[in-house]
């Protein structure tokens, strides 16, 4: 999905110089993260303060919040899935800025993150387990196995279409809702309650991103029964 006028396009356009709508949003999400990622550490004290503490008190509880649910064996798992939800989180969030689009609302990269959750997931298991991990897609019953195994890793691949499709579609349905709107009502502040229910919608998609990429693991770290 593509809005009706997209600020960078347009510019790169001047100089006849293309990127793909995703890819050049993508760029753009990194370098502010890594921006403000930077400025953010040259500005952390020993005694924290102002919005040093309202930050502590959001990774805290992010970080509690996945121990909570993968144990403490998630602990090292937590840089690769607060990036993850912020990155994504700041992609949605992009698209509701007029002239701006969503990187998510194209299937290749919430496809290309859900890959690496995929990869992330399965080399977690075999680095824990070893050659044992295969039990996990065996079942407890041993006449049972072969069948197990095929319902098993079939699940396991349709975890990359859930994760793609679930972030994918939702973003994209709401870009669909907004450019409709501002195209016909923009005059009229008509957009504005679905752009306030698209930043918490933004929120939740990042969440439940997240949320599964922690449980994928936690399942991958635990001994087959």
């Amino acid at each position: 999905m593509e809005h009706p006028f997209l600020l960078l396009n347009w510019l790169l356009d001047k100089v006849h110089v293309h990127f793909f709508t995703n890819v050049l949003y993508s760029w753009l999400i990194i370098v502010l993260l890594v921006v403000v990622g930077k400025l953010a550490v040259g500005t952390v004290k020993m005694i924290p303060s102002g919005g040093q503490n309202l930050f502590e008190v959001i990774l805290g509880g992010f970080e509690d919040f996945m121990l909570d649910v993968m144990g403490p064996h998630g602990k090292p798992f937590f840089p690769m899935i607060a990036t993850l939800f912020v990155y994504i989180l700041a992609m949605n969030w992009i698209g509701l800025i007029p002239g701006m689009g969503s990187p998510t609302a194209d299937i290749n990269t919430p496809l290309s993150m859900a890959l690496v959750v995929f990869l992330t997931t399965h080399f977690v298991g075999i680095k824990t387990h070893g050659a044992k991990y295969i039990k996990h897609f065996m079942g407890p019953v041993w006449w049972l196995s072969p069948l197990i195994f095929i319902i098993e890793v079939i699940s396991h691949f349709s975890r990359i279409m859930s994760l793609t499709f679930r972030l994918f579609g939702n973003v994209l349905g709401e870009d669909l809702v907004l450019a409709i709107l501002i195209l016909l009502a923009g005059a009229y502040f008509a957009p504005l309650p679905m752009m306030f229910l698209a930043i918490f919608t933004s929120f939740v998609q990042a969440f439940i991103f997240s949320l599964l990429t922690m449980l994928y693991i936690a399942g991958a770290l635990e001994h087959a029964h």
